[in-house]
C-alpha cells in the first residue's frame, strides 16, 4: 500500500492543470478523461511517460510518498484502532514531513468513503497541533475532492502507482507490464532513486518513506 501526495504554490496550480490537459490533447488522449495507473497502457504509453517527465521538469511541484511493505503485520488490537483509524494515522505521517510554519496550506484528498469529510477534519486537527497552529491558520482546511476532476490529482495516482507497482513485483519474473515498467524507469532514472528505501527525511523533490508497524501516531 502506498499512499502519497504533490504539493504546488497555489499560483501555479491553474498553469499545471493546463499543462496537463495539453499533454493528454497531443496525445490524443480525451481532455475530460482520468490519467491513471490502471490506464497505462501501450496505447497511451507516450502520455504517462510526458506526465512523468513534466513532473520532474517543473521544480514547483514535490512528491511525497509513506509505503506500508506488508499490511498482514498490523496490529490493531494492539493500538486500540480500526482499519480506518490506521489509514488516516498514515495520512497524516505522509503530511506532516510536507509543512512548514513558513507557508500556508490548502490540502485536498481523495474521497474514500461517506465518511471523507468527518475524517478529513480528524486529520486536519491532527496536523495543525502537530506544528502548534491551533487556530488552523497555517494547515487551512484539508479537503476532500473526487481525483477525476484535478489534473494534479491525477498525476499523484500515477506516481503512487509507479512506485506501489514496483514494491509489490520485487521478482521481477511477476512483472507483466512492459508499458507500466518502461513508466517506472522513467520515475526511477529521473528521481535517482530505487524506490523500494527510505530516502533523506529532507528530500525536496521526490520523498520516500518506508513505514515499519512499530512507529504509529499518538494523539
Amino acid at each position: 500500500m502506498v499512499l502519497g501526495a504533490i504539493s504546488c504554490p497555489k499560483r501555479y496550480v491553474s498553469y499545471i492543470n493546463e499543462t496537463i490537459k495539453g499533454l493528454k490533447t497531443k496525445n490524443n488522449f480525451h481532455i475530460h478523461s482520468e490519467a491513471k495507473w490502471t490506464k497505462v497502457c501501450k496505447k497511451h504509453l507516450q502520455l504517462y511517460i510526458d506526465l512523468v517527465n513534466m513532473f520532474f521538469d517543473n521544480q514547483n511541484l514535490a512528491f511525497r510518498c509513506l509505503i506500508i511493505p506488508n499490511k498482514k503485520a498490523l496490529n490493531h488490537v494492539k493500538y486500540n484502532q480500526t482499519h480506518d483509524d490506521w489509514y488516516y494515522k498514515m495520512y497524516f505521517n505522509m503530511l506532516k514531513q510536507m509543512f512548514s510554519t513558513n507557508d500556508l496550506y490548502n490540502v485536498y484528498i481523495d474521497i474514500k468513503d461517506t465518511h471523507s469529510t468527518e475524517k478529513a477534519k480528524k486529520l486536519n486537527d491532527v496536523c495543525c497541533n502537530n506544528i502548534y497552529d491551533f487556530s488552523h491558520s497555517i494547515i487551512k482546511k484539508i479537503q476532500p475532492i473526487r481525483s477525476n476532476e484535478v489534473e494534479i490529482m491525477q498525476l499523484v495516482d500515477i506516481l503512487i502507482g509507479g512506485v506501489c507497482y514496483y514494491n509489490r513485483f520485487n521478482d521481477l519474473k511477476h512483472i507483466t507490464s512492459p508499458s507500466k515498467m518502461t513508466v517506472i524507469d522513467v520515475i526511477r532514472r529521473r528521481s535517482g532513486y530505487m524506490l523500494t528505501r527510505s530516502t533523506l527525511l529532507k528530500e525536496p523533490r521526490f520523498n520516500i518513506f518506508v513505514w515499519k508497524p512499530d512507529f504509529y501516531w499518538e494523539d
